[in-house]
């Protein structure tokens, strides 16, 4: 666990939006596409475009916001033909929370 890069992934308020949004997703993002795969449905996951039409940010922001918190671990992604979906990863938020409330 790398955790000056999940603290800096953590330190934007939008950041701390879309985990928050993602951990209950059926109450965030009510238009479900069309397109979205049964495997992803059941895992969770939510279409790049559903998460940015709520950031009300551009695409590239949206993006970088996510490869941010993918690469601090927090996000998985699975891509399915052209479009990329993300889900928490509750694992990883599991152990950050027991770090914070036993070792910080």
């Amino acid at each position: 666990m790398d955790l000056l890069t999940i603290f800096k992934a953590l330190s934007n308020d939008t950041r701390l939006s879309i985990l928050e949004w993602l951990r209950e997703p059926e109450k965030h993002f009510q238009n479900k596409q069309a397109h979205l795969p049964k495997e992803v449905y059941n895992q969770g996951g939510v279409c790049v475009g559903d998460i940015q039409e709520k950031a009300n940010l551009s695409q590239s922001t949206v993006s970088n916001y996510l490869s941010m918190l993918q690469k601090a671990g927090l996000l998985h992604s699975v891509r399915h033909g052209q479009w990329t979906y993300y889900r928490r990863n509750e694992e990883l938020i599991q152990e950050l929370s027991n770090y914070i409330s036993k070792d910080l």
